[in-house]
């Protein structure tokens, strides 16, 4: 029964056909091609987001700094480091835009 059994599994082996290979093929490089460019899109948003978040941190920064320093605004950005932020750039290397009269950030 085992030489039997033996034999039926190794007769019904069969590689695939050039055919069968080349539709696998096709299917796969459809599927990437819906799937690469919602992959860039969403890089896109999640840059957009950081941007957004780290204009915010910063924001609330200025705010901490203000009560630390009796309402005084910081005359740069660059007087928060290190204390109250590690960077004043977006998340691209772009510096943040300030301004010291009303202590409003925002993204260049």
């Amino acid at each position: 029964m085992f030489k039997t059994f033996h034999k039926l599994i190794f007769t019904s082996e069969r590689a695939f056909t050039l055919i069968e290979m080349t539709i696998v093929l096709f299917i796969i490089s459809i599927l990437l091609l819906i799937a690469v460019p919602n992959m860039t899109k969403s890089n896109d948003v999640v840059m957009d987001k950081s941007t957004e978040a780290t204009v915010k941190l910063v924001q609330s920064q200025i705010a901490a700094y203000q009560m630390d320093h009796d309402g005084a605004l910081p005359e740069t950005l660059e007087a928060l480091k290190p204390d109250y932020v590690n960077s004043t750039e977006t998340s691209d290397g772009k510096p943040l835009v300030y301004d010291n009269t009303t202590g409003e950030v925002r993204a260049p």
